[in-house]
This record gives C-alpha cells, structure tokens and sequence, in this order.
C-alpha cells in the first residue's frame, strides 16, 4: 500500500471531479513519466500522517479533505464500508481517491515550510505507533522512523511548488 499525489490545475481538478477516469490515465501517465507533478511515500503513508496530526497539521495532506466520491455514513471499518469500496468501480486501488484544494495545499505547503526531519520525529517513542496500528507495523525496526523522515524534504519540495502554481493535489492508495 503506497500513498501518492498528483499536482493538477484547478481546471484539471474541475475535470477531475466529473471524470475520474481521465485524471486515473493522468495520474499513471504521471507517474509513468516520474513527471514533477507525481510524487509518492511509498509504504510510509500512514506514518507521516501519524506524525504530522501529532504535530498539529490540520490539512489531511496525506489522505486529502475532499472526496470525490460520497461515503456512506457508516463506521470506516464496518463490513458495509468494506462492501461500499469492493462494489465501486475505480482502478484507483485501496479506496476512492481524495483531493485538496489550492487553498489547502498552500496551508499544508505553509505549515511544511519549516518543518525538519527532527522536528517530525523528535520526542517519537515508536510503540506509538505500533499501539495505534500505524502501517506498515514495522515500528520496532531500528530506523523505521528516520525512514519516514526521509521523505519530508521531497514532500515539502512537492507542496511548495504546488502552492506556487496554485494546484490541487489529488491523493490515493494503491
């Protein structure tokens, strides 16, 4: 399970939202080409957002704040959560994908600005995680959570251009 995103204009985010297919084929394309406007954490989704809610982010730069696709008002891990998501129709992998809005990445990129590895993990006691089932449970590995860390320069790097140039960002599993 890996987490990504995908820059768009919010034109591309306007097409997006009534295409999901056309901005699924510009999301590979992207990432195909390893193009400036993909990015991805690999396995070390979750435990970034675990970090950066510790730390007090209020965007959800990770998973995103709007969906494109309306949920079911029922329990996340509910068994008509798991039927909802089997029956949906997306190549997208685990789940519909979720976007910010150029507003909120220019916050999310704000609050990342000046933000250091050691600030993401200073004070970090790794059971944390494994108590609150962080993906991908690897918590007690010597390392696991410098690995994360290592990711916050491309993620800062990512949102600060995004916020430069006004995108959304599309967010996704797979």
């Amino acid at each position: 399970m890996n987490g990504n995103w995908l820059r768009v204009s919010p034109d591309e985010l306007e097409r997006a939202t009534a295409d999901l297919d056309w901005a699924y084929e510009t999301a590979m394309t992207a990432r195909d080409d390893n193009s400036e406007r993909w990015s991805a954490t690999d396995k070390a989704w979750n435990g970034l957002d675990f970090l950066l809610h510790r730390l007090g982010f209020d965007v959800p730069l990770v998973m995103g704040a709007q969906s494109f696709v309306e949920l079911p008002d029922v329990e996340p891990d509910s068994e008509e959560m798991f039927d909802f998501l089997e029956n949906l129709e997306d190549d997208w992998g685990y789940g519909p994908p979720s976007y910010l809005t150029p507003a909120q990445v220019a916050a999310a990129a704000s609050q990342l600005a000046d933000l250091t590895e050691d600030d993401l993990i200073r004070d970090v006691d790794p059971q944390e995680l494994t108590r609150a089932e962080i993906y991908p449970g690897t918590w007690d590995k010597p390392g696991e959570l410098a690995w994360v860390a290592h990711y916050l320069p491309g993620v800062r790097s990512f949102f600060a251009a995004a916020a430069k140039d006004g995108d959304a960002v599309i967010c996704w599993l797979d």
